[in-house]
C-alpha cells in the first residue's frame, strides 16, 4: 500500500459529504469488531456529535503515536475503518463512552482539519482472488494455531475460539484473530492495510507462529523460575527442620 500522505485542507467548516474522523490511541478497529471507546478530547467529541447528527457513521483511524494529545494530519494513518455508532453515553466528567461496530475499511483521500477531523474517503475493498481448497487449508491452519496460542496466552479468553468457529469468510477470520492477539499497534495496522485476503491470512499465520515462539520461551523461563523457587523453599524448610531438631537435642 502506498505510504503517501493524503491531501490536507485547513478550514473552519467541513466539506459536504465528508465523514467525521475519530483518532484512536493504541487501538486498531477492524470490520465486524464491536468495541467500547472512551473519548475525552474536545475535537473527538465534536466529531462524535456530528456523526450522531448524520447517520451515525464515523471513520476510526489510529494515531501513529499514542502519546500525542493534539494530533495533526501527519500523526494519523491514512487507512481506517468506517464504523457505526451503536450507543453513546455522555459521562458526568465530560468524557463520552461510545460503542461502535466496524463496517468496512476505507482510505482517506482528503483530510479536513476544522473544529474536528473529517475526510473524503474511498472504500478499501478486500481482494478475494484465491483457490478455494487452498484457502480452506490455510484457514484451518490459522484456526488450529490460534487455538494453541490461546492455550499459552492467558490474556485471551477461551470463548473467543467459539466465536471463530462460526466465521466462514477468510478475511473476517484474519481480522478477528488479529483483534485478539497481543500485537503492537503498527503490527495491527499492517493487518488492516493488507487488501489481499490470502496474503492477510498468510501474514496472520506467520504472526501467530512468531508469537507462539515467544510464548513458549516465556513458558520455559517460568518453569525454570518455579523449579528454582521450589528448590529454595525445600532447602529452607529442611534447614529449619534441622535447626529445630538440633535445638531439641
Amino acid at each position: 500500500m502506498s505510504t503517501e500522505t493524503p491531501e490536507t485542507t485547513q478550514q473552519t467548516t467541513t466539506a459536504a459529504g465528508a465523514i467525521p474522523v475519530l483518532p484512536l490511541r493504541d487501538v486498531v478497529v477492524y470490520p465486524h469488531m464491536v468495541i467500547p471507546l472512551f473519548v475525552g478530547r474536545e475535537k473527538s467529541i465534536l466529531a462524535l456529535d456530528q456523526a450522531m447528527r448524520s447517520g451515525k457513521q464515523i471513520l476510526l483511524v489510529a494515531q501513529k503515536q499514542a502519546d500525542v494529545d493534539d494530533p495533526g494530519a501527519q500523526d494519523l494513518y491514512r487507512l481506517g475503518t468506517v464504523a457505526t455508532i451503536l450507543q453513546l453515553l455522555k459521562l458526568p466528567d465530560g468524557t463520552v463512552k461510545v460503542l461502535v461496530e466496524g463496517a468496512e475499511r476505507a482510505k482517506i483521500d482528503k483530510l479536513y482539519t476544522g473544529p474536528y477531523f473529517s475526510a473524503d474517503i474511498t472504500p478499501y475493498k478486500d481482494v478475494e482472488q484465491y483457490d478455494e481448497r487452498e484457502m480452506d487449508v490455510l484457514a484451518r491452519s490459522v484456526t488450529s494455531q490460534f487455538e494453541q496460542y490461546v492455550k499459552l496466552n492467558r490474556k485471551v479468553p477461551p470463548e473467543v475460539l467459539t466465536a471463530l468457529a462460526g466465521i466462514e469468510q477468510p478475511g473476517r477470520l484474519a481480522d478477528n484473530v488479529a483483534a485478539h492477539m497481543s500485537l503492537k499497534l503498527d503490527a495491527k495496522q499492517k493487518v488492516l492495510e493488507i487488501q489481499d485476503v490470502r496474503k492477510r491470512l498468510e501474514h496472520i499465520l506467520a504472526l501467530i507462529e512468531g508469537e507462539m515462539d515467544v510464548l513458549q520461551i516465556e513458558k520455559r523461563i517460568r518453569g525454570r523460575v518455579k523449579q528454582q523457587m521450589e528448590k529454595s523453599q525445600r532447602e529452607y524448610y529442611l534447614n529449619e527442620q534441622m535447626k529445630a531438631i538440633q535445638k531439641e537435642l
